[in-house]
């Protein structure tokens, strides 16, 4: 029987989680497999030296399994490890915070639960939420809250795109799809097949004292004013929900000239 697997880097304490599965699981039977603490900018890291302690924890009727690691773990772990079959889809989010740009796309922990479920043979939607430029105040407002409206509208938001997909049929040739939206999105929101746009972040760290530093992003992005309205950057920036059909393995072309400098055949030949 097919299910729909859920992770997150946010961990189990997420208050977006909850309203996902629970979106999710009108679509589908769901399996929940998350972090037990934040792993947020930990991209798709998997454990080499640790022992992963696991457990099975049940809120408002939902299953989760708690993992000690990184989301790429859980994702593996889902796939492989924790259940008698693998899943039809691996979903990771809702991220608490955008991951528009190749910048943030690479570092995120969500993306990288994706990227594990693509891996593994699977087809895999990331989904985050957030204000550009704005990472730190509309946390602060809903956060700490549970119960705050943009959960909700969060989770409507990912599932309604989650049917779309499913309705569709996964595309052919995309390694996984990521869908970032404004923080006041809902499902009527306007939503644009996007690119991603090729921009960086500035400074991560501050510092605290004499050779002491600690992480303290506000949002900047590198180069982000010149980007092309296709790019996902720029529609979340209009207000719009971006879906980003990604591939992963693919090479670049290369000037003859460099090529003739970097290719050699044996010395002898």
């Amino acid at each position: 029987m097919s299910y729909i697997l859920i992770t997150n880097d946010d961990g189990v304490d997420s208050p977006a989680l909850l309203p996902l599965v629970h979106e999710l699981a009108k679509l589908d039977r769901v399996r929940v497999v998350v972090p037990e603490t934040e792993r947020s900018w930990i991209g798709k890291a998997i454990s080499r030296w640790d022992e992963l302690r696991v457990r099975r924890i049940e809120r408002e009727g939902a299953e989760i399994f708690t993992v000690g690691g990184y989301p790429a773990d859980c994702t593996n772990l889902g796939v492989h490890s924790l259940f008698d079959e693998p899943p039809a889809l691996v979903v990771s989010g809702v991220n608490i915070g955008l991951n528009i740009g190749l910048g943030f796309f690479l570092s995120s922990g969500t993306v990288g639960a994706a990227m594990e479920g693509w891996i593994a043979g699977l087809p895999a939607i990331a989904l985050s939420i957030g204000r550009v430029g704005e990472d730190r105040e509309w946390k602060r407002e809903a956060v700490g809250d549970p119960d705050h409206p943009v959960w909700k509208r969060a989770a409507r938001v990912g599932a309604d795109v989650v049917r779309s997909v499913r309705e569709a049929g996964y595309p052919a040739g995309v390694d996984l799809i990521s869908v970032n939206y404004p923080f006041d999105a809902d499902v009527a929101t306007p939503r644009v097949v996007t690119e991603l746009a090729v921009v960086g972040y500035d400074r991560l760290f501050r510092r605290k004292a004499d050779g002491i530093f600690v992480h303290d992003f506000d949002g900047a992005l590198r180069d982000a004013d010149s980007v092309a309205a296709s790019t996902d950057l720029a529609v979340v920036r209009s207000g719009r929900v971006s879906i980003t059909p990604v591939r992963l393995a693919h090479s670049a072309d290369i000037a003859s000239s460099l090529r003739a400098k970097l290719e050699r055949a044996r010395e002898n030949d």
